[in-house]
């Protein structure tokens, strides 16, 4: 492994979020909700990322909290893959 390619890795953006869906064979749909305030009501108003993430060993089940990392295009639209648990859905 070159130099570059080590701190290329380092940069990778890495994300936590709830799976959404487990229907897809190796692939999760991972949600991520943040709180944004609203420029003239002043409220917080819910958004929502999704995010297709490739789980190789179909480990991770709907409610589960993972961490996922940013990787090279796996298929269309999934471009994350699945690092660790944070937390296990009961």
């Amino acid at each position: 492994m070159t130099a570059a390619t080590t701190a290329e890795r380092g940069r990778r953006k890495s994300r936590v979020g709830r799976v959404v869906s487990d229907k897809m064979a190796k692939t999760v749909v991972v949600e991520i909700i943040r709180l944004v305030r609203h420029p003239i009501v002043g409220r917080y108003v819910r958004r929502r990322s999704k995010f297709k993430v490739h789980d190789e060993g179909n480990v991770c089940r709907v409610g589960d909290v993972i961490r996922f990392m940013e990787t090279r295009p796996l298929s269309k639209e999934k471009r994350w893959r699945f690092l660790e648990f944070v937390e296990r859905a009961h």
